[in-house]
């Protein structure tokens, strides 16, 4: 199942079903195209991983493999919706995109277990860590470099697990040519790994999201830009540029 939060036609917001057919609540079938998407989540944190992918950190000037997952946070100001803007801070010249899948937990858990860590997995979203590369890496700053306003784009679905292969294909598109192409399989750490590791400091609660890490290849996004985050069995996230 792939399960969307929407404004219907009079502004009430709505979960339902995105299907074949348009998405589907309350025996309704509505137009994807003229519904207005929310944030799959209303997450009270996003515990985002550096260096998912070895192939990106080799090119960020790292060659070793970590032990743990090295984390970060971003905040609930940054998070925009499918079709939503993303805005470029003011007076930032490098600001850049990342394509992730997030893992959306379920329920409250503290200190899960690998073996148990699904249990409270609601399912998988597309994610787009917009980086401003001016704060991140001139002054090692990470809440200027990534906890900045509109840079959390998250979605359009929450698609359960048994809806996403364990070899799915993460792709990124700017204006329509692929820059950024991995899969599920080349993951530092498992979906289990990480939500184990995230949860044995930290409460997480329904609705929050892990963001994976990107691949190699992330580069500058420019106003007027558009960006795509396709996972396979989620579907595809877009939002365009715009600067502040």
């Amino acid at each position: 199942m792939r399960t969307v939060r929407f404004e219907d036609e009079t502004g009430y917001a709505r979960r339902g079903e995105w299907t074949d057919d348009g998405i589907v609540a309350n025996g309704n079938t509505y137009d994807p195209a003229e519904a207005n998407v929310l944030a799959p989540s209303e997450p009270t944190k996003i515990i985002c991983q550096a260096g998912g992918y070895m192939d990106h950190r080799e090119e960020s000037g790292f060659d070793d493999r970590p032990d743990r997952p090295e984390l970060f946070l971003k905040t609930p100001n940054c998070v925009v919706a499918h079709g939503d803007a993303i805005e470029l801070p003011p007076g930032r010249e490098s600001v850049e995109f990342e394509a992730e899948f997030g893992i959306v937990i379920s329920e409250q858990c503290r200190a899960v277990s690998e073996d148990e860590a699904m249990e409270y997995v609601e399912g998988f979203t597309c994610v787009n860590d917009i980086s401003n590369r001016d704060d991140q890496e001139q002054e090692r700053n990470w809440v200027r470099g990534k906890a900045f306003d509109a840079s959390c784009p998250i979605g359009p679905v929450v698609a359960t697990p048994d809806e996403v292969p364990d070899d799915a294909t993460l792709t990124l598109r700017l204006n329509g040519e692929t820059k950024q192409e991995t899969t599920r399989e080349h993951m530092i750490f498992s979906v289990p790994e990480l939500v184990a590791d995230v949860s044995e400091l930290i409460t997480l609660e329904p609705g929050d999201v892990i963001a994976t890490g990107t691949p190699f290849g992330p580069d500058e996004l420019a106003p007027g830009d558009t960006v795509e985050v396709e996972f396979d069995g989620v579907g595809t996230l877009e939002n365009h540029v715009i600067a502040r």
